[in-house]
């Protein structure tokens, strides 16, 4: 079975950007106005934290 999931894994799990599922690069990227490729490129870049991520994509443009 599944372990129940607390507030915290929920919150760390919000802190990353799942790079291989589709749902998620969709929605980084269209939150920060940039292609799905571009979310791909980041991730492989400076890893899954959503605020590296985000700051690649700023920094980008």
């Amino acid at each position: 079975m599944a372990e129940k999931q607390t507030p915290r894994g929920r919150a760390q799990d919000r802190a990353k950007v799942a790079g291989g599922q589709a749902y998620e690069v969709a929605y980084e990227a269209k939150k920060e106005g940039v292609s799905r490729g571009d979310v791909r490129e980041a991730v492989k870049g400076v890893g899954n934290s959503r605020k590296k991520v985000e700051e690649q994509l700023e920094k980008d443009e």
